[in-house]
């Protein structure tokens, strides 16, 4: 399979590649400026481009040949600098909806290539009905808890409506909203799937690797289950 992936230097994405590559993928590793890190690459199976995840003609540029593309946008580099992630997200929280109608105008041309986008968990249902991204005190709560500003409460808004952009679409998108806490830690290949709900330990934790949601995304852009739906992961 030869699998896309937006966002290759971020901190799932870059865990994406390296899961890719180890199942025997090729892989076509994009961001924003893809020159130093092509000059450095010595892994086989790879190759390196630059790509504008908010231009449509520029996503559609690197689509042939593609099976799958697996998106993990975010503004600026959260894996190097969270801080300049979290002003740029806070400056413009449209920037994830813009990007997935971006995404979805680049695949009327390869309607077969298959989207997989890593958003948030912001909008999983945490009581039936209930999603923490349409709730100003949830938000606020949660954002106090993990020590992010409350002004980040937009960026959390922008992935749920980069969500209900995708929901509009026959494009075959999957949505993939990572556990609430989810940071570079162990792969252990052993976690459990959901859907709308977030999946939560025997703490009531709802938590992951970024290596262990890489696991996740390969398994599904392997084995479809989720095919114009979204899906989440825990432990």
């Amino acid at each position: 399979m030869h699998i896309g992936v937006i966002g290759a230097t971020g901190t799932i994405g870059s865990r994406v590649v390296t899961e890719a590559l180890d199942r025997g993928h090729r892989v076509t590793a994009l961001s924003r400026d893809a020159a130093p890190r092509a000059a450095a690459e010595t892994r086989a199976g790879i190759v390196w481009r630059s790509v504008d995840v908010l231009d449509a003609a520029s996503i559609a540029s690197v689509l042939p040949g593609l099976d799958v593309v697996i998106s993990g946008f975010q503004p600026g580099n959260a894996a190097t600098d969270l801080a300049d992630t979290v002003r740029r997200s806070i400056a413009d929280p449209t920037l994830y909806a813009t990007a997935a109608r971006a995404l979805l105008k680049a695949l009327e041309t390869r309607p077969r290539t298959r989207l997989i986008v890593i958003g948030g968990a912001g909008s999983l249902e945490v009581a039936p009905g209930v999603v923490r991204a349409d709730s100003e005190e949830l938000l606020h709560e949660t954002l106090d808890l993990v020590g992010l500003p409350r002004e980040y409460a937009g960026a959390v808004r922008g992935h749920r409506d980069a969500l209900n952009v995708l929901r509009t679409s026959n494009r075959l998108w999957t949505y993939f909203s990572p556990a609430e806490d989810i940071a570079p830690g162990e792969r252990t290949g052993r976690f459990r799937v959901g859907g709308d709900q977030p999946v939560l330990d025997a703490d009531g934790l709802s938590r992951i690797s970024a290596e262990d949601a890489a696991v996740a995304l390969l398994d599904e852009a392997e084995l479809p289950r989720f095919v114009q739906r979204r899906f989440t992961v825990g432990y």
